[in-house]
């Protein structure tokens, strides 16, 4: 953030003691900067239809860590507004972040995150707690309030690998409402339009000890029924090579699954439906 002087020097609010946060350091000093603040006039709400919205997005643990996907859809009303969106993002080395609701605000406040966490970093010589990054998301959500209560709602899905986890470290997942609620969900989660299909399918085809394959597959089997049944999330594009983001977040950190892998993957997982349209059974 460039200083008020105009002379070049950095403004005395630089070298005045305050938190380790980036956004309080913003909402002191410069807040009309923080998107999550803005506000639109009194009487005005957003014309329903007329912004972008990404869903959906799911996580899951599973043996080495934790699995985090996103299909690319954006819609506006009735209509696609972008066929490759990225709702996944790395957030630090050991989380992932993905949205779904108003894109715009979603990305600003993707953006501000990474920012708040590796300001945090460098003030106190050490990363937050992965429940700490929990909470200080649920805190920017809650800043969006008002412009959620206008119809401009970002709800967001954190996922990541806990290192000081008693007896070892484990994969996480963390949900959150549009009034900045914080809820650490046990074994999966989905939000968006098409969440209650991908949770369901998570339901049926989740395992503790699955492995990465059989987790991204899971994932993409979920993502698959929400898009089977849910208008405004969309399937594997096959035609244009469009595929789900599927990214994993393990002790060694964070990775996406290359695109080759992601759509071999997409096109097993195709073909399964094939034979079982309807999505591999439960195991009993």
């Amino acid at each position: 953030m460039a200083g008020r002087e105009t002379d070049g020097r950095l403004g005395e609010e630089f070298f005045t003691p305050g938190t380790s946060s980036f956004t309080e350091f913003l909402a002191a000093h410069r807040p009309e900067l923080l998107v999550t603040r803005r506000v639109l006039p009194d009487g005005v709400r957003a014309a329903p239809g007329r912004t972008p919205h990404g869903t959906t997005v799911l996580a899951l643990t599973y043996r080495d860590g934790v699995l985090i996907a996103g299909d690319r859809r954006a819609t506006m009303g009735n209509l696609i507004a972008q066929r490759d969106l990225e709702k996944v993002h790395p957030a630090d080395d050991h989380t992932a972040v993905a949205f779904a609701g108003t894109v715009g605000l979603a990305l600003d406040m993707v953006k501000l995150y990474q920012v708040e966490l590796a300001h945090f970093e460098k003030i106190e010589g050490a990363p937050m707690t992965l429940g700490a990054k929990a909470n200080r998301l649920a805190g920017m959500v809650r800043q969006n309030l008002g412009q959620a209560m206008q119809g401009l709602a970002v709800v967001p899905l954190l996922a990541g690998y806990d290192l000081t986890a008693p007896g070892g470290g484990r994969g996480r997942v963390f949900g959150f409402d549009a009034a900045g609620g914080r809820y650490e969900k046990a074994d999966f989660h989905a939000e968006g339009s098409g969440s209650p299909y991908a949770r369901g399918a998570l339901k049926k085809l989740f395992r503790r000890d699955l492995v990465r394959r059989e987790a991204a597959l899971a994932a993409l089997q979920a993502l698959y029924d929400a898009a089977d049944e849910d208008s405004a999330t969309g399937g594997p594009d096959i035609g244009r090579r469009i595929y789900p983001v599927v990214s994993v977040v393990t002790e060694e950190g964070f990775e996406r699954l290359p695109e080759d892998e992601t759509e071999e993957l997409s096109r097993e997982m195709v073909r399964q439906r094939r034979t079982r349209p309807d999505g591999p059974a439960a195991e009993v």
